[in-house]
């Protein structure tokens, strides 16, 4: 894991926040990365929703197991398979304003480089906090899932941990509070 920070105006930074490398090929790396209507463990267990598949200019939200909360919503800025996908972001349980997510991958010797960035990120907010903690449980879980299937030990430890605990999700998460067309910018 590597983590990577620039200062930018406006007191807003951007971090590359991991850095690994999954042992497979890119198409199956980009195919998992991209997956829709399926149970994500390394998203947190969340899935990847949208009303007519990932494309530019198009909603994404990242929605619970049981289909009652979305925990990040975002448009979708850059879709180009299979190397780049970026989408704006906003965790829907915070005030701050939206950033980026930027996920590049890169055929390197031995598999495919994945590369995690996030880009303007309101610095000192719980989403700069959130998404530092979250990134390396998305990279390590990530690379175990697409070589092996499954979630890391630790990783399926904490998904077990996050169900037990679903029923504090906040109100302002619920799905019903984040439609599709509710444009999620990052200006």
């Amino acid at each position: 894991m590597s983590e990577e920070v620039t200062a930018t105006a406006d007191d807003v930074v951007e971090k590359t926040f991991s850095r690994v490398v999954i042992r497979a090929p890119i198409e199956k790396v980009w195919a998992e990365l991209t997956r829709e209507d399926t149970v994500l463990p390394f998203f947190f267990n969340s899935t990847c929703k949208t009303p007519d598949g990932l494309k530019v200019g198009g909603p994404v939200r990242m929605v619970s197991k049981d289909g009652k909360y979305a925990a990040v919503v975002g448009d979708v800025l850059e879709f180009d398979p299979p190397h780049r996908y970026a989408h704006t972001f906003k965790f829907t349980s915070l005030e701050d304003p939206p950033c980026i997510i930027r996920y590049e991958l890169k055929e390197v010797e031995g598999g495919t480089e994945f590369t995690l960035i996030a880009e303007r990120i309101p610095a000192g907010t719980k989403s700069e906090k959130y998404m530092t903690s979250g990134s390396e449980f998305i990279a390590n879980n990530f690379k175990a899932y697409v070589e092996t299937g499954k979630a890391t030990p630790g990783g399926r430890f904490a998904l077990i941990m996050m169900g037990l605990t679903a029923f504090m999700t906040p109100k302002s998460c619920r799905i019903e509070n984040w439609p599709f067309d509710r444009k999620i910018s990052a200006d």
